[in-house]
């Protein structure tokens, strides 16, 4: 025998709370809602337009460093702290809920080069131009909610000195061993005084070094010869030229004796990031002004040219110096540089063009970024001695929210996506208008079209070469392929 029950939930008419409207029940037949692109087409507008008038993401800024601030590292078991280093040889600790000093490690007597943190977050490790790498303790969690510890100064559990000064340090992202880089690539152990292993390519300075997130064992690096500084005199101006013949990104094994893999671009490369949820493909940031990703199983061919950053400054001893850092988010779906340009600019991973570009009118030229450890916040080191700490999302809003409005915020970000194709909605979504920008963005656009102009003069001289030299003399190259010179093995 069949019985029909009537079956009925309180929770699908009582209201959250007593101030909510009443529920209202609507049927989505697509034949009863003619108008539903329509509709949703106006909420997209709507929608964008609303993330431009709330965009507001500079969160504050931290200051107490004397000196331009040239490193930083995360700490990956606490998220709300950060270490800086500044070029006087003063380390930091900051607390990013308060922005505040939490405990500072004063002992390097030149500019800080490299940080980075062990696995467990118990020790900190740093390496600088006075060639000595040292070790410190990190506070414990518990101690960073005192006032009492802005000014107290901590003492490194260890020296190392060694025969050259460092560019740049990283540790593992499983196991006890960490690398320096310099003259050479050094890999170290906590409980050694001296390098366990030691790799060298030619005599080229090696200005950055990163693990590789999947596989312990394995490393980059990114190089340059040392650099010799010619003075050509003329009667009117002086004209200063810096010479670097190698410019390369070399692959090592820790397994093997020697680096497994090199290959060298026309220009060079200022740092490297591995992305941490494809530990195959790995990030350079150039000093074309441009940021390449590449899959280190086929080096002969870019993945991605990532362009946006231009140079600002045309002060003809700083043109060809030309330096950027860069980030990846923890979701391995975006990366964050910093540039001479002083912008920060935050790119998809497999974007060619920056989707947000974040700058002040007192920000000078940017020498690291980081992303927090939850992907939330952004942190920017700059010349002028300040820590910047960012929004990853410049309109999204801070603070709990209710399961109402996270309700409405996803349904806005999907109609967004839905109609970001259509012309209205991507030109609202991609930036504002270069004539309505505010006065600090001027001279970025300024040197944004400059250099259009520029690329777009070497790609008719292109075109005309190739047109005036015999067929197939001159072949297409595709930019993919065009930065990079060789690969050695």
């Amino acid at each position: 025998m069949k019985v029909k029950v009537i079956s009925r939930s309180t929770e699908e008419f009582t209201r959250e709370r007593s101030q909510d409207l009443q529920r209202v029940f609507r049927n989505f037949d697509p034949s009863l809602r003619a108008q539903e692109k329509a509709t949703e087409y106006v909420r997209a507008l709507n929608a964008a337009k609303l993330d431009k008038i709330f965009a507001r993401p500079f969160v504050g800024a931290m200051d107490g460093h004397i000196d331009a601030i040239s490193c930083m590292a995360k700490n990956p078991n606490h998220l709300k702290v950060i270490f800086s280093g500044s070029m006087d040889g003063d380390i930091r600790l900051w607390d990013l809920a308060t922005r505040r000093t939490v405990c500072r490690f004063s002992d390097h007597r030149g500019a800080v080069r490299g940080l980075t943190v062990s696995t467990d977050g118990n020790i900190l490790i740093s390496c600088g131009t006075d060639s000595i790498v040292r070790l410190w303790n990190v506070p414990a969690i518990k101690m960073l909610g005192s006032d009492s510890l802005s000014e107290n100064s901590a003492k490194p559990l260890a020296s190392y000195p060694w025969k050259h000064a460092f560019w740049g340090v990283d540790h593992q992202w499983n196991g006890n061993l960490f690398a320096t880089v310099g003259a050479q690539v050094d890999i170290w152990d906590h409980n050694r005084s001296e390098p366990v292993n030691s790799f060298e390519w030619g005599k080229d300075t090696v200005i950055s070094v990163k693990f590789n997130p999947g596989e312990p064992d394995m490393l980059a690096t990114s190089a340059r010869v040392p650099v010799t500084r010619v003075d050509m005199r003329q009667s009117v101006t002086d004209y200063y030229m810096w010479l670097c013949s190698d410019r390369s990104i070399t692959l090592y094994d820790l397994r093997m004796s020697s680096p497994a893999r090199k290959f060298i671009m026309k220009t060079k490369t200022n740092a490297i990031a591995w992305n941490p949820m494809e530990p195959m493909n790995f990030t350079a940031a150039n000093e074309d002004c441009n940021s390449y990703s590449f899959d280190a199983r086929k080096l002969d061919e870019a993945k991605c040219v990532h362009k946006d950053h231009v140079s600002a400054v045309l002060d003809p001893q700083r043109m060809l110096h030309f330096r950027m850092d860069i980030d990846y988010s923890p979701t391995g779906r975006e990366f964050v540089t910093g540039s001479y340009d002083r912008t920060v600019r935050i790119f998809q991973y497999n974007s060619g063009r920056s989707r947000e570009i974040y700058h002040t009118k007192r920000m000078q030229r940017v020498f690291s970024v980081k992303f927090s450890c939850d992907g939330t916040y952004i942190i920017s080191g700059s010349d002028d001695t300040n820590l910047r700490l960012w929004k990853t999302n410049a309109s999204e809003q801070l603070g709990v929210l209710l399961p109402r409005e996270r309700k409405k915020h996803d349904y806005h970000e999907a109609v967004k996506e839905r109609y970001k194709h259509l012309p209205e909605v991507k030109r609202i979504v991609r930036k504002m208008e270069e004539d309505k920008a505010p006065a600090p963005a001027k001279p970025i656009y300024k040197a944004s079209s400059l250099r259009r102009m520029m690329v777009e003069a070497e790609r008719r001289k292109e075109e005309r070469r190739r047109a005036h030299s015999a067929p197939g003399s001159n072949p297409t190259q595709p930019y993919r392929r065009r930065r990079i010179i060789k690969e050695v093995e």
